[in-house]
């Protein structure tokens, strides 16, 4: 009999996640992914916070990173109020133990594919349509679009791993009443590179407010919304900022909405009302903010 066959439904670092877990368990693994080709760098996404037990895993599936120097520290998270007339900020709450680690979605999905065992095949470029489980021969077939060619393609399997975000086809197939609940707000999300620019306005203002990026999560409050600012490697200050609000109308199977010219600029122009100076001109300066539907 020969090795089990697992079948992941998308590519990034869920999928790619999946695929490691998979592979070390002694399973051959297929990943079909829709886009061409992997990240080519850093400047796909935005920033995520690492665990001590996320930390932990991904040694061990990257062994030679080197994470350490790959991320940065994120010892302290910091709960702070801002007045949104004075401007001025106060501390609520501080956690020197929060022992999280900063990354960029890009640098960590790009790490995950180059250390992919030969256990496992990514099919980039193959857009996921459908799957059956055939009673009688048990496993699973998942049929795929080649997107270079226009043709399908099935895939066969004994197990089907379901990476395709949280619109997922596969979880409305098993579970086609259950939807997705809007938490009542959006957030705003950037990341602005500040490379070469230490000792610009922008960045010596951000300092003086923010005086413990690159050890720190920033968790700042306001009147109905709240914000959060870290550090991320390479000269990176990743943002978001959670807006309350009806909820939006999606179109397509992404949570993620593509900015209008007119959106960022309200988006500014308030944040300018709401937040102190440095961290409103931070946000004015930060090229292609996105919009995320929480």
């Amino acid at each position: 009999m020969g090795k089990r066959v697992a079948v992941v439904v998308g590519g990034s670092v869920a999928g790619l996640a999946c695929a490691h877990a998979v592979a070390g368990a002694g399973w051959d693994v297929v990943v079909l992914e829709k886009a061409a080709a992997p990240s080519a760098g850093a400047g796909t996404g935005a920033g995520l916070g690492l665990d001590a037990q996320s930390m932990e895993t991904l040694a061990r599936w990257i062994p030679g990173w080197g994470l350490d120097a790959a991320t940065l520290p994120l010892a302290v998270d910091l709960n702070r109020a801002t007045d949104s007339v004075t401007k001025a900020a106060r501390t609520l709450a501080r956690d020197d133990g929060f022992n999280f680690r900063a990354a960029h979605w890009g640098d960590l999905h790009r790490r995950l594919h180059e250390a992919l065992p030969p256990a496992v095949t990514v099919l980039w470029g193959h857009q996921f349509l459908s799957f059956e489980a055939p009673g009688d021969m048990g496993g699973v077939v998942a049929t795929a679009r080649v997107l270079r060619t226009g043709e399908t393609v099935d895939v066969t399997g004994d197990l089907l791993v379901a990476a395709d975000g949280s619109t997922s086809s596969i979880r409305r197939r098993f579970l086609p009443d259950l939807k997705l609940r809007y938490s009542g707000y959006c957030a705003w999300r950037g990341v602005s590179d500040f490379a070469g620019k230490e000792s610009s306005d922008t960045m010596i203002g951000i300092r003086r407010a923010y005086p413990e990026l690159g050890n720190c999560l920033y968790f700042d409050l306001a009147y109905k919304t709240h914000a959060v600012l870290y550090e991320l490697p390479r000269s990176r200050l990743n943002w978001l900022w959670y807006i309350n609000g009806p909820e939006p109308e999606l179109t397509g199977s992404s949570v993620t909405m593509e900015a209008t010219g007119a959106m960022v600029a309200r988006m500014r122009d308030e944040a300018e009302r709401v937040w102190c100076p440095e961290l409103a001109r931070l946000f004015r300066e930060t090229a292609a903010p996105f919009v995320n539907v929480i």
